[in-house]
């Protein structure tokens, strides 16, 4: 079961999602339907659509689409990794929010931390396995 987390001023559901090397920390609170995300809309911030629709899927999977107002801050990593940083925090958030969604978002692989980072360089190599090329002569 995930931690339910609120904010002690204003009564915010909190979700941290982490992905790569991206951190999102995730606010949802009872509104329209807004998604803000560093402070522009999910459209300007996600272009491509596999990213938005990421984050679509898991206000989708719980019926909140038109219910809550997502506020989003993102750093570190690319768009692909951002993205799903966004959608473990949000349906963490959304867990904190409302107790009821952890069966369906667990179920969604919606709460499921993504383990693979790049892999570390090593001594000798010029990447993480690739050798120096090799010359007879």
């Amino acid at each position: 079961m995930v931690a339910v987390k609120k904010d002690k001023i204003n009564g915010d559901a909190l979700g941290t999602g982490r992905r790569k090397s991206s951190i999102a920390r995730v606010r949802v609170r009872a509104g329209s339907g807004k998604v803000t995300i560093n402070r522009k809309p999910l459209e300007a911030y996600f272009v491509n659509d596999q990213d938005r629709e990421a984050i679509e899927q898991t206000l989708e999977a719980c019926s909140a689409r038109e219910a809550v107002d997502v506020l989003v801050r993102v750093h570190g990593g690319g768009t692909t990794g951002q993205a799903g940083a966004v959608r473990m925090g949000l349906a963490r958030a959304l867990v904190s929010f409302n107790e009821e969604n952890f069966h369906t978002l667990r179920d969604g692989n919606f709460l499921t931390r993504d383990s693979r980072m790049k892999e570390r360089k090593k001594p000798g190599l010029r990447g993480a396995r690739r050798g120096v090329q090799f010359s007879k002569r």
